[in-house]
C-alpha cells in the first residue's frame, strides 16, 4: 500500500533520477554522444559549440576564463548527475544542483531574455532540486538506496 510517506519517497527517487539524467544527457551532448551539431535534439554536438555557448551566456566574464569555466561546469554536472542518480548525500547534492541550475537560469535570462530559461524548464528544475533538498533526509553515502530513510519507511 502506498502511504503518503512512501509516495513521497518514490517521488524523490523519480525526481533524483530525472535531474541526474538531465545533467548527464547535457554532458553527453557536449561530447557529441547525441549526434553532431545541427542534428535533431542536439544543442551543441561538440565541445567547441558548448564552449561558445558558455561564452555567450557568461558575456560578462573575460574570454580567457571561458574554457576553464566550461570544464568546471561539466565536471560539476557529471558529479551531480551521478550523485543524484546514485542517491549519495541527497540533501547536499540536491541543493548544489539547485544552485547550479539557478546560476544557469540567471545567466540565460541576462544573455537571452526571460523566455529562454522558461522554455527549457531551467527555473522548474532549479525549484524541483531545491524542493528535493528540502525533503531529503540528511543521510550518509553508506545508506541503502534501495530502502527509504527511517523517517519515510513507516506511516
Amino acid at each position: 500500500m502506498l502511504t503518503e510517506k512512501r509516495t513521497l519517497f518514490l517521488a524523490c527517487i523519480l525526481l533524483r533520477v530525472a535531474l541526474g539524467v538531465t545533467f548527464l544527457v547535457a554532458c553527453a551532448d557536449r561530447f557529441g554522444f547525441l549526434g553532431p551539431y545541427g542534428s535533431k535534439n542536439v544543442s551543441w554536438g561538440d565541445w567547441k559549440h558548448f564552449e561558445q555557448y558558455v561564452g555567450f551566456l557568461n558575456w560578462f566574464l573575460p574570454r580567457s576564463v571561458i574554457p576553464a569555466l566550461s570544464l568546471l561546469e561539466t565536471v560539476i554536472e557529471v558529479a551531480l548527475g551521478l550523485a543524484l542518480f546514485a542517491g549519495i548525500f541527497p540533501r547536499v547534492v540536491s541543493w548544489a544542483s539547485a544552485a547550479l541550475l539557478l546560476s544557469f537560469a540567471l545567466t540565460m535570462t541576462f544573455a537571452q531574455g526571460a523566455v529562454a530559461p522558461v522554455s527549457y524548464s531551467v527555473w522548474t528544475a532549479a525549484a524541483a532540486a531545491f524542493l528535493l533538498g528540502a525533503v531529503a533526509a540528511p543521510v550518509s553515502a553508506r545508506s541503502s538506496a534501495s530502502r527509504p530513510p527511517a523517517h519515510l519507511a513507516h506511516s
